[in-house]
């Protein structure tokens, strides 16, 4: 172990640590998930004579971010590995109890046994891009509850009223989102590049082109198409076993849901209005497969004619993109 390991766990109020050191001695600690428990945090680790760690937590949405970059920033290693692995690690080791503080010693005992790589924090116009399609992401869902109770037959006549000046502010904030996206984009010349790039691709948009690059962040950290289909979660899972388990393929749907469901519906239509993507399907039909796994595969297709295009810095092309 080249340095102690910091086990956190994260938590919306406060985040609980076990720090690991060279010795094998462990300190447990709790902070609040403020700035002044980062500092808390700082003046207790020089109490233990630590001056550099290698810190790993789950990636839990937006209460780690802060954290994260405030170690990144103080010259420590920082992990943020997925909850999925910590859960199989914590099988792995016959775990049974689930608290906050043994679970800041398993993330650490994980972190100490695999090394995760580590953690770099995202390009601050990357960042202000994902956070504005993550709020336009919100914002069309609340529309899509309110466009339900409507349709649903509200017979209260406030009621309905009510839910229809919602929905008309929604439509405002969704429409003020999306021009600030498009602002924000065009305001960057290497987001606006690979937003172009993206926009050339049979069935993305430029609301899809603002979400991939939010989400796929840096393509240069893929060494493969493959590699970026399988963080959406979209590679296929064999299910066999000796000669008597011989279950369906399906989606691996470990990774990225955002990417997965922003892909839907440009798969759809591509599938609508691509001759290349319609003659690509038509062979896999012929081959027996089903129209949701057409989908599928052309949701996949998406992602490998994405990275190819943002790789080579080269618009689609349909007689390229047949190898990609």
């Amino acid at each position: 172990m080249t340095s102690p390991i910091l086990g956190i766990d994260i938590a919306k109020l406060k985040f609980n640590v076990c720090l690991i050191q060279r010795s094998g001695k462990l300190r447990h600690k709790v902070f609040s998930n403020t700035v002044a428990g980062f500092e808390q945090l700082k003046g207790w680790l020089s109490r233990q004579g630590v001056e550099r760690v290698h810190a790993c937590m789950e990636a839990t949405g937006t209460y780690g971010e802060s954290l994260a970059l405030y170690l990144h920033e103080a010259g420590h290693t920082v992990s943020v590995v997925n909850p999925a692995a910590i859960k199989a690690f914590a099988g792995s080791c016959l775990s049974r109890t689930k608290t906050d503080r043994v679970d800041a010693e398993l993330i650490g005992r994980f972190c100490q046994a695999q090394a995760p790589s580590a953690w770099k924090p995202l390009p601050t116009e990357v960042r202000e891009l994902q956070a504005l399609v993550r709020r336009l992401e919100s914002l069309l869902e609340m529309r899509v509850m309110e466009e339900n109770r409507l349709s649903s037959g509200v017979l209260v006549g406030a009621v309905r009223r009510s839910v229809e000046e919602h929905l008309l502010y929604l439509n405002g904030q969704i429409k003020r989102c999306e021009e600030s996206i498009r602002k924000h984009t065009n305001s960057h010349p290497t987001l606006k590049r690979q937003s172009q790039l993206l926009d050339s691709i049979p069935g993305i948009a430029e609301t899809t082109a603002a979400l991939l690059l939010s989400e796929i962040t840096d393509i240069t950290q893929y060494r493969s198409a493959r590699q970026v289909a399988a963080y959406a979660g979209l590679v296929p899972r064999e299910r066999q076993s000796g000669s008597s388990v011989r279950g369906r393929t399906r989606l691996s749907k470990i990774g990225n849901a955002r990417l997965r469901r922003a892909l839907y519906f440009p798969a759809i239509t591509a599938l609508r209005c691509s001759p290349f993507f319609q003659a690509w399907a038509e062979g896999l039909l012929k081959r027996g497969k089903s129209k949701m796994s057409v989908i599928c595969a052309v949701m996949r297709k998406l992602v490998h004619v994405a990275y190819g295009v943002l790789k080579t810095g080269k618009e689609f092309d349909p007689q390229w993109a047949k190898t990609a």
